[in-house]
């Protein structure tokens, strides 16, 4: 679990001083048209599509830019097809990294992806390469600073999660897929707080990365994230504080 921990922690860092805003409103505006294209337009009943519209909330994107997206999605606005895809391999270090994609051209996203590895030493896969060492789990996380970790724990536990763990100023909250939305709601009930709920492919292990290659593969997750059509990225690296520090992390 620390390895995608690790990186959503870096994120989470970053996301405070990153105005890249127009960038994170074009990926949400996709997911939550593809979201609203596989499961309708009711949230309700739709559960990627709720995590799709709290995180543009979050995000403080428009509500008419979310209501013409989840139209875009159910056809009742004209829209751009999106294809999606994942794409496996291996970073500096050994690190395994699996992404997801969202885009109107497979060959023009697939080219760049393999240029991200092939510029920082990594290796694109064949599908199904590292896909197997992750599996799918729904993942919030709360603010660390403001409540006690035994009483977060316990909350989030009687509200149904199958875990807590803390990594830096954050605690990692970790749920069955289905049940991601229940224990948001009971966490919100309870005045926690919860932010960033979603679906996440957590790593069964970790591998540690140390040195040059946590630099390089640093970098080479950042240039992953920042493409338009990355719509997430996991990784399995486990990089310690220190070495983290060293390399500005």
């Amino acid at each position: 679990m620390a390895g995608h921990s690790k990186w959503k922690q870096i994120k989470h860092k970053k996301a405070a001083t990153d105005a890249k805003r127009g960038a994170k409103f074009t990926k949400l505006i996709k997911e939550i048209t593809v979201g609203a294209r596989a499961g309708g337009g009711d949230v309700a009943g739709n559960p990627r599509l709720r995590a799709a519209i709290d995180a543009a909330k979050a995000a403080n994107m428009p509500a008419d830019n979310i209501e013409r997206a989840i139209k875009k999605g159910t056809g009742e606005l004209e829209g751009v097809s999106y294809e999606e895809a994942t794409y496996e391999g291996y970073g500096p270090g050994g690190a395994a990294i699996l992404i997801q994609v969202t885009t109107d051209n497979l060959n023009r996203t697939v080219a760049a992806i393999r240029r991200i590895f092939s510029k920082y030493g990594g290796n694109l896969g064949t599908p199904g390469s590292v896909a197997w060492m992750f599996e799918r789990k729904g993942q919030l996380m709360l603010d660390a600073t403001r409540f006690d970790e035994d009483a977060a724990l316990e909350a989030t536990l009687e509200a149904g999660a199958d875990d807590l763990t803390r990594e830096g100023d954050q605690f990692i909250v970790t749920t069955d897929p289905a049940a991601l939305h229940t224990v948001l709601d009971a966490l919100r009930a309870g005045g926690l707080e919860p932010t960033d709920p979603e679906i996440a492919m957590m790593p069964k292990n970790t591998v540690k990365v140390h040195g040059t290659d946590a630099e390089k593969l640093l970098r080479m997750m950042e240039a992953i994230e920042d493409h338009d059509d990355v719509s997430k990225v996991f990784s399995n690296f486990d990089i310690d504080a220190e070495t983290l520090a060293a390399v500005g992390g």
